[in-house]
């Protein structure tokens, strides 16, 4: 290769030393980074580096400029440089982390930064020295360099344990991966926990499992959080709001994210106290959530986030609906929360009949609340002996101005969602009166996040999501997951699964059974066929 030539400048070290740039040295990690991959030029790494260099530049900044550099060369015509940028990226923590480019010890390791404060010390009294032998054998650390630039950014940017303030990273992902699973696993058996360790960090570093952010990032900490999402209702009194801010707070402080349920929490105008006092309304505590689901950043991770539910009958539904909306000023706004509406069937049922919507206050009916997530039968009559009842406060509004705002506020801001409640109970796994679901929380993937597929010729892929949605997915025919014959059409097909309560039984020709949802496609003779239309006449193709 042309190597980059000498140039008369110094690199400030570590240790604050200063030495002339060894342009042999950077050259030969160019050509190590650039090593078996197609379509990518070390010289042209070197020759854009270079132009970087300044007298007494720091290691740290010759690296990172390095990296800089092979990023900014990944292109639809050369997309190899997403795992040249990766492998420096790993050099460089190899170097910052163990002093060189290879590992040390696993309990070596644990033990400095356990030392350092930012590794839980239990799990060192967790496992004996046989079996942290054990575990060091587990660790294949070349898996490092099997992921692209973006997943390595995502690793020493949000992951990676690390000093905050200072930028000092202490470990590297096959060490965090094992760790987590060693953490996980501590509690279990001695005689076979390892094996449940080796599984796990097998199905985690090879990402046939996506961990949520709070193990990634924490669960081998003293910081530990092993919820990603973390659900709060919120009850009618100030102990409760008070009590369920300060859970946010503890919460939020350990990377979780947070579902709050505050449709209990009674109208503005309602009597406090037998009339002692009026209350302000739900709008102030939501402001108040607000400020407390912000008031952590999660270590410099991700920002907080938080989803409040109320139900679509609530009095104050028309000043709810529209907090997200960018109108308006900032007293009668909330607009950094996401919305979920809770509904259920007797709502669709007063917009298919262009009937009215009638909004209570939670606390003038007593029950309805409860009724409205665990049995629709008595929700529904609770809700219309409240419309017939004269002494109870209510507002009315059509059914579809009701609809429209919720599907206007959600085509403007993307950010407020529905939640069917009675199907949300009735459909789970769950006893609705034993264990009643009053909420949910939002969570995604990030587009690095790797989904695993199998096509009808045997050929496992590893696609990113971000791959994945690139994909044509018509002419990508895959296996059904319980290694049947039977397949869908196309990837599209199996994007969204839906719950229901009717289940199919189909007997294949070589005798399996599957189960499988009234608009599943079955491959047949005469064509693609749904579950629910097939006939005794029909012939299955299964191979």
């Amino acid at each position: 290769m042309a190597a980059a030539k000498q140039v008369n400048i110094t690199v400030t070290k570590r240790n604050g030393s200063l030495e002339p740039v060894n342009v042999e040295k950077f050259n030969r990690v160019a050509e190590w980074a650039c090593e078996g991959l197609s379509g990518v030029s070390a010289s042209a790494l070197a020759i854009k580096t270079q132009v970087q260099f300044y007298d007494k530049i720091k290691t740290i900044d010759l690296m990172n400029a390095t990296i800089k550099s092979a990023a900014d060369l990944i292109s639809e015509e050369a997309p190899n440089y997403q795992y040249v940028a990766a492998r420096l990226i790993n050099y460089h923590l190899r170097k910052e982390v163990y002093g060189g480019i290879n590992p040390i010890k696993l309990i070596d390791h644990v033990r400095n930064v356990v030392a350092k404060g930012f590794y839980d010390s239990a799990i060192l009294d967790a496992y004996d020295e046989s079996e942290w032998k054990a575990l060091d054998a587990f660790i294949d650390h070349d898996r490092d360099f099997e992921m692209t630039y973006a997943a390595m950014e995502q690793w020493r940017g949000k992951y990676l344990v690390k000093n905050r303030v200072t930028n000092e990273t202490f470990e590297t992902p096959q060490m965090a991966y094992i760790l987590i699973a060693a953490t996980l696993f501590s509690k279990y058996p001695k005689e076979t926990r390892l094996k449940w360790v080796k599984e796990y960090y097998d199905a985690i570093s090879t990402h046939w499992i996506s961990l949520p952010t709070p193990v990634m990032a924490g669960v081998r900490t003293p910081q530990k959080q092993f919820s990603s999402c973390v659900l709060i209702d919120v009850g009618d009194s100030l102990d409760s709001i008070s009590a369920s801010s300060h859970a946010v707070i503890k919460y939020i402080s350990r990377r979780a994210g947070i579902g709050l349920n505050v449709g209990r929490i009674r109208a503005v105008g309602s009597p406090i106290r037998n009339g002692d006092a009026y209350h302000t309304g739900i709008v102030p505590f939501i402001k108040h959530f607000q400020t407390a689901i912000k008031s952590c950043n999660q270590g410099g991770i991700r920002n907080a986030a938080g989803t409040l539910y109320y139900p679509f009958w609530h009095y104050e539904f028309e000043d709810l609906i529209v907090l997200k909306n960018s109108k308006g000023i900032e007293d009668n706004r909330a607009r950094h929360l996401d919305y979920g509406v809770q509904f259920s069937k007797l709502a669709y049922e007063r917009l298919l009949a262009g009937g009215n919507i009638t909004l209570f206050s939670p606390s003038d009916v007593p029950g309805l609340y409860d009724a409205f997530f665990q049995d629709q039968e008595l929700f529904k009559k609770l809700y219309e002996d409240a419309e017939r009842d004269t002494t109870i406060r209510k507002k009315t509004i059509k059914a579809i101005d009701l609809f429209t705002s919720f599907m206007q506020e959600r085509k403007n801001t993307g950010r407020i969602y529905m939640m069917n409640v009675d199907h949300a109970n009735t459909h789970s796994a769950f006893n609705e009166k034993d264990a009643t679901i009053y909420m949910s929380n939002l969570c995604c993937l990030p587009g690095d996040t790797r989904i695993n597929i199998r096509t009808v010729d045997g050929i496992e892929m590893s696609l990113t999501i971000d791959e994945l949605m690139k994909t044509d997915l018509k002419d990508c025919k895959i296996k059904s997951w319980d290694g049947s014959k039977v397949v869908w059409e196309n990837l599209e097909s199996a994007w969204e699964t839906k719950k229901t309560d009717e289940l199919f039984r189909i007997e294949t020709p070589d005798g399996k059974i599957i189960e499988c949802t009234p608009d599943h496609k079955i491959l047949t003779k005469r064509g693609w066929v749904e579950a629910q239309h097939l006939t005794e006449d029909d012939d299955l193709i299964t191979d």
